[in-house]
């Protein structure tokens, strides 16, 4: 038995070709394969030269691979009839693709003049820097010029991104924001057998289903792959059409069989979801040849019999005999064009290989986080349009008397109307956020002055929620998704990690979806709620490369640091994290019941807080510098006004603003002038918040001082009163403090 499958497919497709019958009458190249069929023979010769090309790169890769100049072998042999798809969607149908999507994206290029698919592969196969989508970071399928985003190996995580796109096309031509999408443009989004019984994969087709059933297009073709196993776990028989052949909101299409046949069927499914605006999956029947990938032994799980029996559906040898058969094309000319594409890949890939590589952090880096500074400094001080600002309130903020003077919720209220005045592309939604105003109140009256199409209700998903998010911001939408407590972000983290905040790095900033996601959370809700409202831990944010993420702790900081946030993320592309403590929503006093200290003025439209810039209070010279955040800042001023009056400690309190990045700079600037360290972190004490972090990046830059924290216990907030035995408290940073400085 050879263990090399891939010199046996290769010699049994050579094989047929030498011995293949010469016999058959010619065909007219503009002649269908069969009578009533669309594929023509010229239209079916280009298809099989695209799947030869793919199938020759997945050759290649195996060979670059065992002389260590290659480091991905996830191939697509065995679904080269995915060549279809790529001949018939148009390039202003945006594709979110598969890792088997090879010959489609040969196909799909193959329609864009000028393009290089074969050697643009093997530079991404390679690592290269040349690559011309990421650079040499990943190998992904991608292309600004073909609208593909780049995917790297996900199981399912771009389907919600897919529905969100679909139905983010017709959104944004009702909003009058442009783009280089058609009116009728679909969304193509591909994903194997096995990735279908993912979670993520069900909320993307379910948002889809519901979006639709509440009255919305949304042309999307989910088009799954189904080779009949994933890795080594097989597939049940019928399990893809038993499970959603007859489901509400989701057209059917069944493409096998020959490839002229699979033709057809594709061209149906994909005119039948252009025209009726509505969810439509494809089911295209493929095999999966060599395995996994290069480092999977088949052996293992199948026997030789299943083995064969899966060569033997090589669509290759099966597209091949079609076309002589039908006398498309002559065995001579097949043997031809095989050993042209061959030869083509093989030069390609040695000249691939010798392209040079990311060398440093650097270059690694560069697309991961970009932040202009200056370039966001002039946005945010762009004048404002009087007229939209007037219709945006009965009563300007600013205008109102200083009895008036803000809650932190209604800062934000009124931030996002100046900002939904100001910027047409903006658009806010998530679970309550229309009707009800929000959970809190916090969007009250918002959608009845915008309108449903800017200030919207989602379904209870959050990776939906977030997924709607990634497609609007893909079409030019900036968006404000709202996911409802922090502890729901981590139902749909992967959305931010996986995919939201990797596209501008795996695409080399040539793709963003910038947006910004309201957060509410933290803790201090006075025994309400428990663990599932009351979350403190953002260890997981923070670990995301290249999201911000920012959490105010008063009034007039939210309102700035919302708009800083949002210039941000229009002006470069970022993804960010907007952290609301709720328990400062409504709060109104500091130091005393009633005393009110807790109310702010309305910051003029065009002020701003950006990434970096802290809060300092008691900024003259002092004994301990106090650092916090959120609610843990509220804590912190009430704590330094006891240990002055009390103990005559002078503490200055600095609020980060900024948890991801942290403002290291700021806080190292400040401890210059103060003698000991205190990080006042309501956050878990092991990974969940950044006392850690602080403490840590001072030391490796030369503090040495005493340096000191108190922090929440590693424990779920519990109900009632004993929230208190778990959560920092005032008591506790007072103690800690006289022990620092003492």
């Amino acid at each position: 038995m050879s263990t090399n499958r891939v010199a046996v497919v290769e010699s049994n497709f050579d094989a047929y070709l030498a011995e293949a019958p010469t016999d058959v009458a010619p065909r007219d190249g503009e002649a269908p394969l069969r009578e009533g069929g669309r594929l023509t023979a010229r239209r079916a010769i280009e298809l099989f030269e695209c799947q030869l090309e793919s199938r020759a790169l997945d050759v290649a890769a195996r060979e670059l691979k065992r002389t260590g100049r290659s480091f991905y072998t996830i191939g697509s042999a065995g679904h080269e009839n995915n060549a279809c798809l790529g001949a018939l969607l148009r390039l202003d149908d945006p594709c979110i693709l598969h890792y088997r999507s090879g010959a489609l994206m040969m196909a799909r290029a193959r329609r864009l003049p000028g393009s290089t698919p074969v050697f643009d592969t093997l530079l991404s196969l390679t690592a290269s820097k040349d690559d011309p989508i990421s650079h040499g970071r990943h190998k992904v399928w991608g292309s600004r010029a073909l609208w593909v985003p780049p995917q790297t190996s996900t199981i399912a995580s771009h389907l919600p991104k897919a529905s969100g796109l679909a139905i983010a096309i017709g959104l944004a031509r009702r909003l009058g924001v442009k783009n280089d999408l058609a009116a009728d443009s679909i969304v193509c989004c591909s994903f194997g057998d096995a990735s279908f019984n993912h979670a993520t994969a069900l909320a993307g087709i379910h948002a889809a289903r519901w979006a639709k059933r509440r009255g919305s297009p949304v042309p999307v073709l989910f088009v799954c792959e189904d080779n009949g196993i994933g890795i080594s776990v097989e597939t049940p028989k019928d399990w893809i059409a038993e499970n959603t052949k007859n489901v509400a909101h989701l057209q059917y299409f069944h493409a096998r069989g020959e490839l002229d046949e699979i033709y057809d069927v594709v061209a149906d499914a994909i005119e039948s979801c252009r025209r009726s605006r509505t969810p439509t999956f494809l089911h295209l029947e493929t095999v999966r040849l060599w395995g996994h990938a290069g480092s999977d032994v088949e052996t293992t799980y199948r026997t030789l019999e299943e083995i064969e029996t899966v060569e033997r559906g090589d669509p290759l040898l099966a597209n091949a005999k079609r076309l002589i058969e039908t006398g498309a094309a002559t065995p001579k000319e097949l043997q031809a064009l095989v050993r042209d594409v061959r030869a083509r890949v093989n030069a390609a890939a040695e000249e691939a290989a010798r392209r040079p590589k990311l060398a440093t952090r650097e270059e690694v880096m560069a697309p991961l986080a970009p932040y202009d500074a200056e370039r966001c400094a002039r946005a945010a001080i762009r004048a404002r349009d009087p007229e939209k600002r007037q219709r945006a309130f009965d009563v300007l903020p600013e205008k109102q008397t200083s009895a008036t003077k803000k809650t932190l919720a209604a800062h934000v209220n009124a931030a996002l109307a100046d900002e939904l005045a100001h910027r047409p592309e903006l658009v806010l939604f998530g679970e309550d956020v229309g009707k009800k105003g929000g959970v809190y109140g916090v969007t009250a009256g918002l959608q009845k002055r915008f309108g449903l199409g800017r200030v919207f209700d989602s379904l209870l998903d959050e990776t939906s929620i977030l997924g709607l998010a990634q497609g609007m911001a893909h079409v030019g939408l900036l968006p404000i998704p709202e996911i409802q407590y922090l502890a729901y972000i981590h139902n749909a983290l992967d959305q931010l990690r996986g995919e939201a905040c990797s596209l501008s790095y795996f695409s080399s900033g040539q793709f963003t979806n910038p947006m910004v996601v309201r957060v509410q959370g933290l803790a201090y809700q006075k025994g309400f709620g428990g663990h599932f409202h009351n979350d403190n831990s953002i260890g997981a944010l923070r670990d995301i490369p290249g999201l911000i993420l920012a959490t105010p702790s008063r009034g007039d900081d939210a309102a700035k640091m919302l708009r800083g946030c949002l210039t941000v993320a229009k002006e470069c592309g970022r993804v960010v994290c907007f952290l609301e403590p709720i328990a400062l929503y409504h709060e109104r006093d500091l130091y005393a019941d009633g005393d009110n200290q807790w109310l702010f003025e309305y910051p003029a439209p065009t002020q701003a807080l950006f990434p970096g810039e802290v809060g300092v209070y008691h900024a003259e010279h002092c004994q301990l510098l106090i650092v916090s955040y959120a609610n843990g800042l509220r804590l912190s001023l009430r704590a330094a006004k006891r240990l002055k009056d009390d103990f005559g400690i002078q503490a200055r309190v600095l609020d980060l603003r900024w948890l991801n990045p942290l403002p290291m700079e700021s806080v190292a600037v400040h401890i210059a002038a103060c003698e000991h360290l205190l990080v006042v972190d309501e956050c878990r004490a092991t990974g969940g918040g950044i006392a850690d972090a602080i403490i840590g990046g001072l030391a490796e830059a030369g503090f040495n001082g005493v340096a000191g924290s108190v922090r929440a216990a590693d424990c779920y907030v519990p109900l009632g009163a004993a929230t208190a035995a778990v959560l920092v408290g005032e008591d506790e940073i007072v103690a800690m403090a006289r022990k620092v400085c003492a």
